[in-house]
């Protein structure tokens, strides 16, 4: 279990430090895989997803990050995210049993320095309108936050 690292990420409040440090872990594995990532990327349905990532061939996988059993059994919203993405899954913690986790969606266990996938996620494809969409989301979310690093009085638009 990951206690509270320290992290150099902007905050906005919504989440713990544990969620933080299991975001900057599957970061690091889908990084490594090839994906690109964005945090808290709000989807045409306003839900929020927690992390999208973007795969070297255009698949899009989206991943929960429940840091205790409370925040999972607190949080029914995650089947609103399959129809945006080709891949879901949880990510949690050692200290979270894995058996909470329903098994329509992959599960990857995290701490602040990695991740590792104990389940694959089913693959559902996108189709073609809706992978469109969301990657141009993904892509205008991106753009705007690393504009956003040198330019911080340009604005930010916060559906991104």
């Amino acid at each position: 279990m990951v206690h509270s690292p320290v992290l150099a990420v902007p905050r906005d409040g919504r989440q713990s430090d544990m969620a933080l440090a299991l975001q900057r872990g599957v970061g690091r594995l889908f990084r490594a895989r090839g994906h690109a990532i964005v945090t808290e990327l709000v989807l045409a349905t306003g839900r929020r997803a927690d992390i999208i990532a973007l795969g070297p061939s255009g698949e899009i996988t989206i991943v929960e990050i429940k840091s205790s059993i409370a925040d999972f059994r607190a949080d029914g919203k995650w089947p609103d995210y399959a129809p945006y993405c080709d891949r879901l899954y949880f990510a949690s913690h050692a200290g979270v049993p894995q058996e909470i986790f329903p098994e329509q969606a992959g599960l990857i266990l995290a701490d602040a320095y990695g991740a590792e996938i104990l389940r694959e996620a089913p693959h559902a494809p996108l189709v073609a309108a809706r992978r469109k969409a969301m990657t141009l989301r993904f892509a205008q979310a991106a753009a705007h936050r690393l504009h956003g690093l040198f330019d911080p009085e340009a604005g930010f638009r916060e559906m991104l």
